[in-house]
């Protein structure tokens, strides 16, 4: 019997990596953990350990169609988008289809005229942030 409550307590015990610690406060399942580089603090240690994968540049999810390398699974995910046709982004404009939501929203910036990103140098303004990253060498 105190062998099984044993196994029980083992199973319900949080992972933690060595290198972060427990923020005080709480019981041990809810208590954060916190960065030991970064500092930031996550109520789960599985969060803080996918976190510390930036610290550590580690990119443990490798495309199985060109081998690229990615720190998440859900950064590898939307990269394998596109090795596939399908376009499931469509503009309600002019019906012009996109692999990723990011790249409608930037092309919508075309039918509506919006132009988010202004250069604090001479106030010229552009739809996207690398026309004006691209502008702004023309200033140095």
């Amino acid at each position: 019997m105190a062998q099984e409550s044993n196994r029980e307590k083992k199973r319900r015990r949080p992972c933690r990596r060595k290198d972060s610690k427990p923020i005080p406060g709480g019981n041990e399942e809810e208590r954060p953990t916190l960065c030991q580089e970064g500092g930031q603090s996550f109520s789960q240690s599985n969060t803080t350990v996918q976190h510390q994968i930036i610290h550590t540049r580690e990119r443990p999810y490798e495309c199985p169609k060109c081998g690229k390398r990615f720190q998440t699974s859900s950064t590898l995910l939307r990269h394998q988008q596109i090795h596939t046709e399908e376009r499931p982004f469509c503009c309600p404009d002019c019906r012009k289809g996109y692999k990723q939501n990011s790249h409608l929203i930037t092309h919508r910036r075309t039918h509506t005229g919006e132009r988010a990103y202004e250069c604090p140098q001479c106030e010229k303004s552009f739809t996207q942030r690398s026309h004006l990253s691209q502008h702004q060498r023309r200033h140095s």
